[in-house]
C-alpha cells in the first residue's frame, strides 16, 4: 500500500513526502487503517518492521482532525528505555514538523526541571518511560484526564523490566473511553493478559512472529571462553566489517571487551546501565556517524534502536532468552540490506543454542575462523573448579531435556 492511499491529514502527508516514505510495511498496512478508525490494536512484529509509524500516524492524524483545546496530553506513548523514548520523540517531531503540535519526551537520566517546565506549559504528545512519568505524576506535573490515545510500545520488554505495576497505575489515571494501541515483538501470555485488561475488542495483528529477516546470515563460532576477545579481534582484522554492534550479557563484560578493543586501537564506544544519558547519546551518535567502528552494549540496545548501516551484529555472550537473540540480530539487515550475525559459543552455551534453534525452526551454521589458534591453553586463573564444572554440565543436561520434552 502507498501512503497516499491512507487519506492522512495534509500536514502529515507533506511530512511523509518530505521523508520520502512511499510504500507501507506489512505491519503499517494492517495497523494504520484500523488505527485511523480509532480501534484498539494489538500489533506483534519483529523489530525493524516499521511499528513506530504504525501507531504515530493514526495518533497524529486524530489530533490534527479533532483540534481539542487543552494543556493536558492527548497522546501518551510509553517506551521501556530512555533511548527508545528519545528516538520515538524524534520521529514524532519529524512527522509533526508542519504542525503546531507540542511534543515532550520524559525519561530518567535527565534533569526534572526542564521536563517539568515543558509539561506545565502544555503538551499534546508525551513520549515517556514509565518510571519517570510516575515521578511527574506524583509531583502533579502532568494530568492524564484528557488522554485520548495510549500507546504501549515494546510491551514485552516493559514487562521484562518490571514496569507492570507502574503501567497499571498510569492506566488507572486515564479515561476509560480511550484508544489503546499495544505493540510487542513477542506475544507471551502476560502480553495477552495485558491486552484483555486494558483494551476493548482490539484488532489483532501478527507479522512474521519471532523470525529474523532472511537477509541476515547467521553463524555460530565455537570457542573456548578464554579466547573470546582474541577471536573478536581476529575477526575485526580479517573480515570486511564496517560497523559492528557487540552484545554482552553483563556490564562487566561490556567494559572488559571495550577496554581490550581500545588496547588494540579499535575505534569503539560502549553503552550500558551505568552510563549517564549524555554519554549514551554521545556513543550512539558517534556510532551512527562512523566515528566508532564498534559499539559494545548490553541488552539495553537490543530493542527498537534504529542505526542504519550496521554490517555485523556480534553476540559476545549467547542471550539467555531466545527472543532476545532475534531482537539483537535484528539490528542488522535493516531496510532490506544484507547483514551478518555472529555468535560466540562455549560448551556451557549449548542448552541456550538449542532453545534459539528451536524457536527459529532450523539449525544455525557452525564455523571456524581460518588461521585462528583455538588450542591456546586456558590460563590457570580462568579454569573453573571441578564442582563448578559438574554444576554447569547438570544444568545444561536439564535444560536440553526440558526443551526436548516440550517438542
Amino acid at each position: 500500500m502507498r501512503f497516499t492511499e491512507l487519506d492522512l491529514s495534509k500536514p502529515l502527508q507533506q511530512a511523509i513526502d518530505a521523508l520520502q516514505y512511499e510504500e507501507t510495511t506489512p505491519i503499517q498496512t494492517q495497523a494504520i487503517p484500523p488505527g485511523l478508525q480509532r480501534r484498539d490494536i494489538v500489533g506483534c512484529a519483529q523489530t525493524g518492521t516499521g511499528k513506530t509509524l504504525a501507531f504515530l500516524l493514526p495518533a497524529l492524524d486524530r489530533l490534527l482532525r479533532d483540534q481539542d483545546k487543552t494543556k493536558n496530553p492527548r497522546v501518551m506513548v510509553l517506551e521501556p528505555t530512555r533511548e527508545l523514548a528519545i528516538q520515538v520523540a524524534g520521529e514524532t517531531e519529524k512527522l509533526a514538523a508542519r504542525t503546531s503540535l507540542r511534543i515532550v519526551s520524559v525519561y530518567g537520566g535527565a534533569g526534572m526541571r526542564k521536563q517539568t517546565g515543558k509539561l506545565r506549559r502544555g503538551a499534546d504528545i508525551v513520549v515517556a518511560t514509565p518510571g519517570r512519568l510516575m515521578d511527574h505524576m506524583r509531583r502533579k506535573n502532568v494530568n492524564l484526564q484528557d488522554l485520548q490515545i495510549l500507546v504501549l510500545d515494546e510491551a514485552d520488554r516493559m514487562l521484562d523490566m518490571g514496569f507492570l505495576p507502574d503501567i497499571k497505575r498510569i492506566v488507572s489515571r486515564t479515561p476509560r473511553q480511550r484508544q489503546t494501541m499495544l505493540f510487542s515483538a513477542t506475544m507471551p501470555p502476560a502480553i495477552s493478559a495485558l491486552a484483555r485488561r486494558f483494551q476493548r475488542d482490539p484488532v489483532n495483528i501478527e507479522i512474521d512472529l519471532a523470525r529474523p529477516p532472511e537477509a541476515i546470515e547467521q553463524a555460530l563460532y565455537p570457542v573456548p571462553k578464554h579466547l573470546k576477545v582474541q577471536l573478536l579481534l581476529a575477526m575485526l582484522e580479517q573480515m570486511e566489517i564496517n560497523s559492528m554492534l557487540v552484545f554482552t550479557r553483563t556490564k562487566r563484560d561490556a567494559d572488559t571487551v571495550t577496554r581490550q578493543l581500545r588496547g588494540a586501537r579499535i575505534a569503539v564506544a560502549c553503552i550500558h546501565g551505568d552510563f549517564n544519558q549524555r554519554d549514551r547519546i554521545s556513543a550512539l551518535e558517534g556510532f551512527r556517524s562512523g566515528k566508532y567502528r564498534v559499539l559494545v552494549a548490553t541488552n539495553i540496545a537490543a530493542r527498537g534502536l534504529d542505526v542504519e548501516g550496521i554490517s555485523h551484529v556480534f553476540n559476545y555472550n549467547v542471550p539467555q532468552h531466545p527472543e532476545d537473540y532475534v531482537h539483537r540480530i535484528g539490528r542488522t539487515a535493516r531496510a532490506e540490506a544484507d547483514g551478518d550475525a555472529i555468535t560466540l559459543v562455549t560448551p556451557d552455551d549449548e542448552a541456550l543454542i538449542y532453545r534459539i534453534e528451536h524457536l527459529l525452526g532450523h539449525k544455525i551454521a557452525r564455523k571456524t575462523l581460518p588461521g585462528f589458534d583455538y588450542d591456546v591453553p586456558t590460563p590457570s586463573w580462568a579454569k573453573p573448579s571441578a564442582k563448578a564444572l559438574m554444576r554447569q554440565v547438570t544444568q545444561s543436561q536439564s535444560l536440553v531435556s526440558r526443551w526436548r520434552s516440550m517438542g
